[in-house]
């Protein structure tokens, strides 16, 4: 008979076990790559790497300790994001995080075996990123960014702080952002019922951007609706530059265009994807199949509002929407 200390002895070290492989697991040095569709420079996308890297730590994972990180950026073009997509499979870590769906959409060319977490894309299934959300399947998940709602909510704020608006556009870049078939949908119903002339404005370029705006900045009564790609998110200064000239005021997706000087601003936290991200890069380091985990929507949503551009635009800020505000910048 073993006597009862040496069982209690013999039980700690047995449950000790499972502790002791998954605590020599941990240590080992697990490879993720991350390909970001933007610039390096660009405090706004290096603000969502520094959130991802934030929210591993939490969960025990720290980059040079039992985790190496090799971090590529896009530049909003799409041609090097496929480059350097084929550059990090070819590297063959463990996993793959995206900001983007051009960025995914790069990565999944190169493999499908590779697990894939992406954050901040704006209509998977629409993109062909993933069949379904709830049980996607394959080598991808992740987080979408988008409601397709918001168009249309956008339009209504516009209309709301600038009334008397008469035609509004919304501005997107084609080869990054399916707007058209995500957004437009929403964006016109709220036109047909606000009596606002919808308008697209595909932009590719600094010209282009700045003709867009000239073009609906020549009589009284227009708005434009800006949209958030990689490409529009780098060339967010000459947006807001444009519209401030031309008296225009415009609603945008993500609040740093308000802190930089845009008019409004309302959508999803776009950090907050990044922090969740983390969590799906732990359980597939943990074993987790991509496949089974489900994509999930957006569940924290920002407004802000810039009273010193309403002021400068003639713009009185209703209550409706001061009440409504996250933050106010004076």
């Amino acid at each position: 008979m073993i006597r009862r200390r040496n069982f209690i002895t013999l039980l700690g070290g047995a449950a000790a076990w499972p502790l002791a492989a998954r605590a020599q697991q941990d240590t080992r040095v697990r490879r993720i790559g991350v390909l970001m569709s933007g610039d390096e420079n660009d405090p706004v996308r290096k603000t969502w790497v520094s959130a991802f890297i934030q929210a591993l730590a939490g969960l025990g994972w720290a980059d040079g300790r039992n985790l190496r990180m090799d971090v590529r950026w896009g530049r909003a073009n799409i041609n090097r994001m496929r480059a350097l997509a084929q550059e990090l499979v070819g590297s063959q870590p463990e996993i793959i995080v995206t900001d983007s769906t051009p960025a995914t959409v790069a990565v999944q060319r190169e493999t499908r075996t590779i697990p894939i977490v992406f954050s901040n894309v704006s209509d998977p299934v629409a993109s062909g990123i993933v069949p379904r959300l709830n049980q996607p399947g394959g080598n991808t998940t992740g987080f979408a960014i988008y409601e397709a709602s918001l168009g249309g909510k956008w339009l209504e704020l516009l209309s709301e702080i600038a009334p008397g608006l008469k035609r509004a556009a919304i501005m997107f870049n084609p080869d990054i952002n399916p707007v058209s078939v995500y957004f437009m949908p929403s964006f016109e119903t709220a036109a047909r019922s606000l009596k606002i002339e919808p308008i697209t404005a595909p932009i590719q370029s600094d010209a282009e951007i700045e003709s867009a705006i000239n073009a609906l900045g020549r009589e009284p009564g227009g708005g434009l609706v800006v949209t958030a790609d990689a490409f529009v998110t780098a060339h967010r200064v000459p947006i807001i530059l444009a519209s401030a000239r031309n008296n225009l005021p415009a609603v945008y997706i993500a609040s740093d265009f308000v802190r930089d000087g845009g008019l409004l601003s309302y959508g999803p936290d776009l950090v907050d994807p990044f922090r969740r991200a983390a969590t799906y890069v732990d359980r597939i380091l943990r074993r987790e199949k991509p496949g089974d985990l489900p994509v999930q929507l957006p569940t924290k949503f920002e407004m802000v509002v810039n009273r010193k551009t309403a002021t400068a635009l003639g713009l009185a800020i209703p209550p409706s929407i001061l009440l409504r505000a996250h933050e106010i910048i004076e």
